[in-house]
């Protein structure tokens, strides 16, 4: 087997790992390069439909499932306080004909899932090393290892996060911001069973959302929790003692879940964004958050990272018989993600600074439109459906059977 005939996946995380199993499932020959981090976060995410198609491609769906808390309901609630809120918006997945939106998982648990099928598919060669540079020829890309060694493939798909360095060293520009905010996040017991309804409740500084897990082995009902706040109010919790914090996250519940423990966390994160100026670039394909990152609202941000995989690979199938990284199949994968992308991070960032927005017109307008999507039934039908996938150019691994369709 020539070396150049690889494809070569920069990073192993959740992008990554799910990267190589595509594309090794599409018969192609991958190295996987980067640390495979198992340890457990206080970070979950939200698989919504479409993700879980693409897991179901890959055989993994139903151990996905078994992990996670299916979600069933979707619930926003303005708490901002505004003139203009309106009572509780509820989004039935069953509406749409879905048995659920998605599933709910926590990141560790779903990385050693991906990680153990990735390890065993013999088209997946793992390197557990980081790349120190790159280099671009006509007809390769070669990563050089922080051990020394070099790695030459035809195509490199940078799964490395926001700070890239296959992106930075293509010299395709990104345009990053900051929020004032910090999101907590943590992991939940409560008294209280969530019913597989996710509640996001809408403040002055951000989103504070729960989020179903499955019971734990004690049988108790379990949440994930991502509450977005000012960074001064971050800081003051993040000195709380856990019993006077915990009662500070009942309190944004509105003890809708009655009393609560802590059963990991609190951790703390910066809330940013990013989007990159191209999506690829000769012999380099973005995925994840290399090329788009933004809050965590709406569980946007891994799903998005999904369908670049997945385009990825229909453009590769399409194009790229002979040769992976040919120009035809990076212009049609640019070309297939600007759209998706585009909007979903501007459509993030419009949301998210309407509430840090305490302005009646700002006000009058989100509130207005919550109650159209609570009232309209046509229109909430629509804003589910695109939430979960954009209904133009689904990729293969994210499409419906026959069978789902005739349910619905």
């Amino acid at each position: 087997m020539n070396a150049k005939d690889e494809i070569i996946v920069a990073g192993a995380g959740l992008a990554g790992l799910a990267a190589a199993l595509a594309l090794a499932q599409a018969g192609r020959q991958v190295i996987l390069a980067g640390p495979i981090d198992l340890r457990a976060t206080t970070r979950t995410v939200a698989l919504l439909d479409g993700s879980m198609r693409f897991f179901g491609a890959l055989g993994l769906r139903e151990r996905i499932e078994a992990k996670g808390a299916p979600l069933r309901v979707m619930r926003i609630v303005d708490d901002t306080g505004s003139l203009f809120r309106g009572s509780p918006a509820e989004f039935d997945a069953g509406e749409i004909g879905l048995d659920a939106f998605g599933w709910n998982i926590e990141n560790g648990i779903l990385l050693g899932l991906l990680a153990e099928a990735a390890l065993n598919n013999p088209r997946i060669r793992h390197i557990a090393a980081f790349a120190e540079s790159y280099a671009f020829a006509a007809d390769a890309v070669t990563m050089r290892l922080a051990g020394g060694e070099d790695i030459s493939g035809r195509l490199l798909v940078a799964c490395d996060g926001m700070k890239s360095l296959a992106r930075e060293s293509a010299h395709i520009a990104a345009q990053t911001w900051s929020y004032p905010q910090t999101a907590l996040t943590a992991i939940l017991k409560h008294t209280i069973s969530h019913e597989e309804v996710s509640t996001e409740f809408h403040t002055r500084e951000g989103p504070c959302t729960f989020v179903p897990l499955p019971n734990g082995s004690d049988r108790g009902h379990r949440s994930s929790l991502v509450w977005v706040m000012h960074p001064r109010e971050a800081k003051r919790r993040e000195r709380l003692d856990l019993e006077t914090l915990t009662r500070e996250i009942e309190k944004a519940a509105h003890h809708i879940l009655g009393a609560m423990t802590l059963e990991r966390g609190p951790g703390f994160v910066p809330m940013e964004g990013l989007i990159a100026r191209d999506f690829a670039a000769p012999r380099l394909a973005l995925a994840g958050e290399a090329a788009h990152a933004f809050p965590p609202i709406g569980a946007q941000g891994l799903n998005l990272g999904l369908r670049d995989v997945a385009h990825l690979r229909d453009c590769i199938e399409k194009y790229g018989a002979d040769d992976p990284g040919d120009p035809s199949v990076l212009d049609a994968f640019a070309r297939l993600r600007r759209t998706d992308i585009s909007s979903r991070t501007y459509g993030v960032d419009m949301l998210n600074r309407s509430l840090l927005t305490p302005i009646l017109p700002v006000d009058f307008a989100r509130g207005a439109g919550l109650r159209l999507l609570a009232n309209v039934k046509p229109l909430r039908r629509l804003a589910m459906r695109e939430g979960i996938m954009p209904q133009g150019n689904v990729p293969s691994m994210m499409r419906q059977t026959e069978n789902q369709l005739n349910n619905r």
